[in-house]
């Protein structure tokens, strides 16, 4: 299950990686700029971003629906700590 759980987060993580170099949606590539100048570090932002991602995939399978810009958008910029933390 361990293994499971680290594929599924690096392949999450080849798909911002993805979005940040295609710059494409251009929303991940300057969220990333944003949480980094608000002082979180590489993997802090990636896991954060991952978030939004994991949301907007969930709704996708859940529901069958294709990619939303929107609700990622929207999600990404709700970001700024992690959703589990106080």
């Amino acid at each position: 299950m361990e293994h499971d759980s680290e594929a599924s987060r690096e392949a999450i993580f080849d798909v911002i990686e993805n979005q940040i170099r295609d710059n494409d949606p251009p929303i991940t590539k300057d969220t990333y700029g944003r949480l980094k100048a608000a002082g979180h570090t590489h993997e802090e932002t990636m896991k954060l971003i991952g978030c939004a991602l994991s949301v907007e995939l969930f709704e996708m399978m859940k529901n069958g629906e294709s990619f939303s810009e929107q609700r990622y958008t929207y999600n990404l910029n709700q970001l700024s700590e992690l959703p589990w933390e106080d």
